[in-house]
């Protein structure tokens, strides 16, 4: 049994079908989801795994960037293929093509109108901080680090201040592209569990939409505020001057994680 036989492939048509993928990936050796010109990327490793089920260029289309170091469980992408392959073994045959810290989730075909990124409708991102007085090197590449007391009822008061729909202008990077900075966040909740050497707390960021950096500035406010470095008072006057330098400072990319995409 030759490799293409083994991964279910049926032959290929003229006709383009379009596929809906869900990927998880460790950003910690990526310049991000995006191609860039000089840095390796997630979409580079998979237009390459493409290029050689193909034997030809497949471009591949994101529901969105990630910053360098940031990580996915639910990223989706979607590309066209005229390859007839067993819809049970796509995902098999496209890992098969992937490094260890890329794998495909889920693999299924969608109609051609769908855009993995025009037609999102929500996505969640989850920050994750490990707080103990030494830093874990076991978590060093996901968790960002706190060595400090935080007080969490302060923190749940401001991320209250920061749901709903805002111009979050004062939460984004300078280097955002976006031509308006208005989003909505439907949800900004905080998950903590004590474990044998700290507690670990989870910032669980969901919304329509997010600008560059949004999440990791949102991350490092809420510590700011943890730590009394900051006030619910300032975050309001943040939102309402749109000032970057109210609000905290970015948080480190690799506590933070893409969790899932919505398409409704």
């Amino acid at each position: 049994m030759n490799e293409h036989e083994e991964e279910g492939f049926l032959g290929s048509s003229r006709e383009l079908n379009r596929f809906k993928c869900t990927v998880s990936y460790d950003g910690t050796h990526y310049h991000g989801f995006q191609i860039q010109t000089n840095a390796l990327s997630v979409q580079e490793k998979l237009e390459q795994a493409l290029k050689r089920m193909h034997n030809e260029p497949v471009a591949v289309v994101g529901s969105g960037r990630t910053d360098a170091g940031v990580h996915a469980r639910g990223q989706v992408f979607h590309f066209d293929s005229p390859l007839e392959i067993r819809m049970d073994k796509w995902t098999l045959a496209l890992n098969s093509y992937l490094p260890k810290d890329i794998r495909i989730q889920s693999t299924e075909p969608i109609h051609a109108d769908f855009h993995a990124r025009h037609d999102v409708t929500r996505k969640q991102y989850r920050y994750h901080i490990y707080r103990s007085r030494l830093e874990n090197p076991n978590r060093r590449l996901y968790w960002a680090h706190v060595p400090y007391g935080l007080d969490m009822d302060a923190i749940r008061a401001a991320a209250k201040v920061l749901e709903g729909e805002h111009d979050f202008t004062a939460f984004s990077s300078a280097k955002s592209d976006a031509n308006h900075r208005v989003r909505t966040i439907k949800r900004l909740d905080i998950e903590e569990r004590k474990v044998e050497d700290g507690e670990e707390i989870v910032l669980i960021c969901e919304g329509n939409g997010f600008l560059y950096n949004m999440v990791r500035i949102i991350a490092g406010t809420l510590i700011d505020v943890g730590r009394g470095r900051s006030s619910i008072e300032q975050v309001q006057q943040a939102l309402k001057l749109k000032e970057r330098r109210l609000a905290g400072k970015t948080a480190p990319a690799h506590g933070l994680n893409l969790w899932w995409v919505a398409y409704d």
